[in-house]
């Protein structure tokens, strides 16, 4: 908040008062016009840490490796849990044996979106974005696991793991399925969910401020013509160029929706867009810094390199729905 602030107030020093007073209104406008989706979010997001139900990822890494796979898909792609937070549940993964096909499809499924991140991205982006980002999280899973799969079948990949890097009984691997869907009859998990709740409002709103003042300033300064002439519709390396574009750079899933939106609004291909925001969430320094604490560079590589076909793959599938 305090950067937001400065922010503000340095480009009012620049310009005029008059221009940091339009763009704080127009970020205090938008954030009252979603906020209902904010609360949405923050109240699954919560549920989901007080019901234990981040548990049950456990239970989708037994069984065939098909079903692992899909399994391991599904739950990355539909719950709370993503980014650095999956280290220490995938430590205890690989340090118990566990396949490294599941677990690659749930690294690449889990940093894309989650149940509060489907609601921000409905309320910011519409309704067949977020279907297309959340049905593209499950589909590059299943891509990077089958791969993966196929990689470790013929040979390859041994040994992946880093020594001593992971221990068997580490935090997630034996966490068993202690799942109370009526949290509110236990006092340690509505102060649980209480705390969750708070805490991932305290995570959207600053990200959320941050990000509607630079799209304020994106909208005022970027000339439309640039942006269509690049990644609008219709160019045949719109998708190709926003999944290059967006690799390398970290933005927060929240902040960087509105920025995305002006973008679209100024002549973005919302499939090229749609693949910039995978490239961003799996290859940032947040997702990727657990993928390279646990395990070997071939396959932090593999994982890099799924992730840009993925996202590119998922932008191409989106066309016809996002037009």
């Amino acid at each position: 908040m305090l950067s937001i602030a400065g922010l503000l107030v340095g480009l009012g020093v620049l310009q005029s008062p008059r221009t940091w007073l339009d763009a704080a209104a127009f970020a205090a406008t938008n954030l009252v016009a979603i906020s209902p989706v904010i609360l949405i979010g923050a109240v699954l997001v919560a549920y989901a840490n007080a019901t234990g139900a981040a548990n049950l990822i456990a239970t989708a890494f037994a069984g065939r490796p098909v079903r692992m796979i899909v399994l391991a898909s599904g739950i990355g792609a539909l719950t709370p849990v993503c980014g650095i937070t999956v280290l220490p549940l995938v430590a205890g993964l690989l340090g118990a044996g566990v396949p490294l096909a599941p677990i690659m499809a749930f690294w690449l499924s889990s940093p894309i979106t989650d149940p509060g991140m489907l609601a921000i991205t409905a309320a910011t982006l519409g309704i067949p974005f977020a279907i297309a980002k959340t049905v593209a999280a499950f589909a590059i899973g299943l891509f990077g696991g089958g791969i993966t799969y196929g990689v470790v079948a013929a040979g390859g990949l041994r040994n992946p793991v880093k020594p001593n890097a992971v221990t068997s009984g580490a935090c997630g691997a034996g966490a068993g399925t202690d799942v109370h869907w009526r949290f509110w009859t236990m006092a340690a998990r509505r102060t649980e969910f209480r705390t969750s709740a708070i805490g991932a409002v305290k995570l959207m709103l600053p990200w959320l401020a941050a990000a509607f003042v630079a799209e304020f300033f994106m909208k005022a300064w970027l000339p439309d013509d640039v942006v269509a002439g690049l990644v609008g519709s219709g160019e045949r390396w719109a998708v190709p160029l926003a999944t290059i574009v967006g690799a390398p750079i970290y933005l927060d899933g929240y902040a960087a929706l509105p920025l995305v939106r002006g973008l679209i609004d100024s002549g973005m291909d919302p499939a090229a867009a749609l693949s910039f925001l995978i490239a961003g969430g799996i290859t940032s320094a947040w997702a990727i810094v657990p993928v390279f604490a646990l395990v070997r560079l071939p396959v932090v590589c593999l994982y890099a390199t799924l992730a840009v076909l993925g996202a590119m793959l998922a932008g191409w599938a989106a066309t016809p729905l996002l037009g």
